[in-house]
C-alpha cells in the first residue's frame, strides 16, 4: 500500500463513521486497530483517545496532535466515504489530520527500526477539540508524564489554495468564550400585561446591549467579536413572557479585551434586572485561550515548509477561529499552523464547518511531509 492508499483508506474510513466530542468510541477503536497492525504500542489516559511514544536518538521531545471528532451537521456532499450517521459529520477535516498523523507514526516506526529516528516523538490523537476542551482535559490526566521540548499542530485550511503554508509568531487563533443569559419574569395574561413582568422586555434590552460592547467598550484596533447567536422568549401568543434566554460566542487575542467584556456584560445583566424588575443569570463556560505560536519555533518551521518545497504565507492578522492546540502553550513551546486544501478545478472549496466540506487526499500527504521535515530540521 502507497502513501497516498494508506491516509486515502483510512481517511475515508474516518470520514464515513463521524464521532461527536467525547464520543469518538469506534474512531479510537479504529486507530488502535492501524498501530496493532503496525505493531505499534500506545496508551489511552482518557476513555478515548489514543497517545504514542516513540524513542529517537537524542534527548529532545517532539509532540505532534491531530484532533479526532466531528461535528453535529449533516453532510450534503454525494461521495462513495460520506458520513454513515446522520446529523454527525467531519466538516472540519479532523478526518484528515487523523489520517496523515498515522500515516506520520507509521514512517517515524520505521525510522526507528532502522535506528534513524532523530529526536523521541508524541503523537497525540486527541478527542473533544470542538466542544469541551479535549486537549485540557488530555494534559491533565496526563499529567506530570507529558513533557516536550516542542508541540506542533496543523490545521486544513479548504480557503486558501493547496500548497500554501499559513502561519505567524503570537496569536494565530483567537481565544473562544461562550457565554448565556437566563431571564426570569413573570407570566400574565395579555389582557393584564401590567400584573406581569415581562421577560421578552428585558431580553431586548439585553440584545441590544451585548450588540454594543464591540463598538464602544473595545480598541478599535484590536479584533474583536462579540456576537449573538442564538436567542427565544415567551409560552404563547397572549401571554407575558416569563423566560427568556440569549447566547452567543466572544473571540479575542487579548486577556484585557476578554475581561472587558464579561464584566460589560455582567453590568447589562444587574441593569436589566432593575430596569425591568427580571431575575437574570449569566453564565461563561471556561473557553480556549488564543493560541500563541512561540516564535523561537519559528526557523524550523520555516526550514520545514522550504524543505518539502510548499509556500509559505506569513498572516498579518491571526484567524477569529476557537482552537484548543492553544492548551498545549502550557507545558511546552508549541507552534500551529494551516495548510491549504483549496483546489477549485476539483471542487475543493467549501469553507470549514460547513456541509460540503471536502478536500484530495493529496493534501494529507503535505501534512505528513511538513510533520516528518520538523523532526529532521529540529
Amino acid at each position: 500500500m502507497t502513501d497516498l492508499e494508506f491516509v486515502t483508506t483510512h481517511r475515508r474510513y474516518l470520514h464515513a463513521h463521524p464521532e461527536l466530542s467525547m464520543n469518538e468510541f469506534n474512531t479510537t477503536r479504529y486507530i488502535k486497530e492501524v498501530l496493532n497492525s503496525l505493531n505499534i504500542e500506545y496508551t489511552t489516559p482518557l476513555n478515548t483517545g489514543v497517545i504514542v511514544e516513540l524513542d529517537g536518538n537524542s534527548d529532545t521531545t517532539i509532540g505532534f496532535r491531530a484532533d479526532i471528532d466531528a461535528l453535529p451537521i449533516h453532510e450534503e456532499n454525494d461521495t462513495e466515504y460520506r458520513s454513515l450517521t446522520d446529523g454527525v459529520m467531519h466538516a472540519c477535516g479532523h478526518d484528515g489530520h487523523t489520517a496523515a498523523l498515522l500515516l506520520f507514526v507509521k514512517r517515524c516506526h520505521d525510522l526507528k527500526n532502522n535506528g534513524l529516528l532523530k529526536h523521541n516523538c508524541v503523537f497525540i490523537f486527541q478527542p473533544s477539540e470542538e466542544t469541551m476542551a479535549g486537549a485540557k482535559q488530555l494534559i491533565d490526566a496526563w499529567g506530570g508524564s507529558m513533557k516536550m521540548d516542542a508541540v506542533f499542530g496543523v490545521h486544513l485550511m479548504p480557503d486558501e489554495d493547496t500548497g500554501l503554508y499559513l502561519y505567524r509568531d503570537d496569536e494565530i487563533t483567537a481565544s473562544a468564550t461562550e457565554y448565556r443569559f437566563y431571564i426570569t419574569g413573570q407570566s400574565s395574561h395579555v389582557a393584564q400585561k401590567h400584573k406581569g413582568v415581562s421577560a421578552v422586555e428585558a431580553l431586548m434590552y439585553v440584545a441590544r446591549e451585548v450588540s454594543q460592547i464591540q463598538q464602544y467598550h473595545l480598541d478599535g484596533l484590536n479584533r474583536n467579536i462579540v456576537h449573538v447567536g442564538q436567542m427565544n422568549a415567551g409560552e404563547a401568543i397572549n401571554t407575558v413572557a416569563s423566560n427568556a434566554y440569549l447566547e452567543g460566542t466572544i473571540r479575542t487575542y487579548e486577556a484585557d479585551d476578554l475581561n472587558t467584556v464579561t464584566r460589560q456584560m455582567d453590568k447589562i445583566r444587574q441593569s436589566a434586572q432593575l430596569l425591568y424588575g427580571v431575575d437574570v443569570a449569566l453564565k461563561f463556560n471556561e473557553g480556549y485561550p488564543a493560541t500563541k505560536n512561540s516564535p523561537e519555533l519559528k526557523t524550523v518551521v520555516d526550514q520545514a515548509v522550504k524543505n518539502i518545497n510548499g509556500t509559505s504565507v506569513l498572516n498579518d492578522k491571526p484567524y477569529l477561529f476557537g482552537e484548543d492546540f492553544s492548551f498545549y502553550r502550557e507545558i511546552a513551546p508549541s507552534y500551529f499552523i494551516f495548510v491549504g486544501a483549496k483546489d477549485d478545478s476539483k471542487g475543493f472549496n467549501s469553507s470549514l464547518h460547513t456541509a460540503r466540506f471536502d478536500f484530495d487526499e493529496h493534501v494529507l500527504m503535505n501534512v505528513a511531509d511538513y510533520f516528518e521535515e520538523i523532526v529532521k530540521v529540529f
